[in-house]
């Protein structure tokens, strides 16, 4: 009895991921449709991994040729990019496949790598160690990059210069465990993206103290601090020093694009600290900007807190607006507290394109969560006296002068 072969994938994203295909305004068309494609390829890897595999080559190789029309000043459609092989190289290394048919995936990969003018996928270069898979591939690839390597490495300014296999090689040589040779490689550069090979070595030598002293001396205008905090940090808890991880370098490695999305990052990393203190020690850290951390101390409760911080910190209005609204009546003191701050630092011009709306969206919360108090006139008369020091023209007094008869 024979066993019938499922039909191959047929994909979806080639007809839409070509050459020429986006112009130089579609940035965010071909970030779109980057996302579409890893989501097509991370599902089939979960029944086809070898197909997915090659789907991910495939995509690899489309970038460079389909993207060089596109406007990337921003900086968007690299990030995609780069998220983009972060998610396919994992499904790249686990396929189980035949030593020739991976040996055929890394010359197309690193024909792409060669040929990317931009560069967009400059960042696969970084993992050619976990794409060889076993040390004797990745050997057997730091022995073919290492001469050229060597040469783009030289102190001779005559012989050094760039090299795109140059991450590659070093990556490779890192995943064969032929430490010494990074370290001679490096000997005569500081430059980051190279020297955190080095930095790696001493940690995979069991040498982590080392490792951290390397990379802190690193420090300076060209090496983003967080990226030598990540590193650190990583070393500590691959170690199981997770407290002096935490510590050093827990709250500096995982900042993002917000307050609460940064809160959220430490938090999930350290699910054993409770989140109280992370959210208290973030705080320490960036005085002046407490009230930035608002929204993560109401996401944990501490509403009495949350109130603390943005009573001499600004905060966003309209953020305090709506938890102002959202909280009439779970926790109507709270809700009078974030509408009143609201109010007050709406009057102290803060907030961005700012409409009556929002306003009247603080003012409303107050009254109705002073409704459930008992306290209408109370919290009335703080608003009044709030506006009542405001400028005649302020834009809060002309929206609720009437309502309070301050006109």
């Amino acid at each position: 009895m024979t066993t019938r072969k499922s039909a191959p994938h047929e994909w979806r994203f080639p007809s839409r991921i070509r050459p020429n295909t986006f112009t130089w305004r579609s940035s965010p068309t071909a970030v779109a449709r980057i996302k579409e494609a890893v989501a097509e390829i991370t599902a089939v890897s979960r029944k086809d991994p070898a197909s997915a595999a090659e789907g991910a080559i495939r995509l690899i190789e489309r970038l460079p040729a389909a993207l060089e029309h596109v406007n990337s000043s921003s900086g968007a459609l690299g990030s995609a990019v780069n998220r983009a092989i972060e998610a396919l190289v994992p499904i790249i290394c686990a396929a189980d496949v035949p030593v020739g048919v991976r040996e055929k995936w890394l010359e197309r990969l690193y024909e792409a790598h060669e040929a990317d003018q931009m560069p967009y996928i400059e960042s696969l270069a970084d993992y050619w160690g976990d794409l060889c898979v076993t040390p004797q591939l990745a050997s057997a690839w730091a022995d073919r990059m290492i001469d050229v390597t060597r040469m783009a490495l030289s102190p001779d300014k005559s012989l050094r210069g760039h090299y795109h296999g140059t991450s590659a090689c070093l990556s490779a040589l890192l995943c064969a465990g032929r430490h010494r040779e990074i370290h001679a490689l490096l000997a005569h550069t500081d430059f980051w993206s190279y020297k955190l090979y080095a930095v790696k070595a001493l940690a995979a030598d069991r040498k982590p103290d080392d490792a951290i002293a390397l990379a802190e001396s690193l420090r300076g205008p060209r090496t983003p601090d967080r990226h030598v905090d990540s590193l650190c940090e990583q070393i500590l808890l691959d170690t199981g020093r997770v407290d002096e991880a935490y510590r050093r370098f827990g709250l500096t490695s995982r900042v993002k694009g917000t307050y609460l999305a940064t809160f959220r990052a430490v938090a999930q990393a350290y699910p054993l600290i409770p989140r109280e203190r992370i959210l208290r020690d973030l705080i320490r850290q960036s005085p002046g900007d407490g009230g930035k951390w608002f929204a993560a101390a109401k996401e944990l409760g501490l509403y009495d807190l949350a109130l603390e911080l943005v009573r001499d910190s600004p905060c966003d209005p309209k953020t305090l607006a709506r938890a102002a609204r959202d909280h009439c009546e779970r926790d109507p003191a709270f809700a009078v507290g974030a509408a009143v701050a609201a109010l007050r630092w709406l009057t102290l011009g803060y907030g961005y394109e700012i409409a009556a709306l929002d306003v009247w969206t603080a003012y409303h919360a107050a009254r109705k969560a002073a409704e459930i108090l008992g306290q209408v006139t109370e919290i009335r008369m703080i608003i009044r006296e709030l506006l009542a020091t405001a400028r005649p023209d302020s834009f809060v007094r002309q929206v609720l002068g009437r309502e309070l008869e301050l006109n």
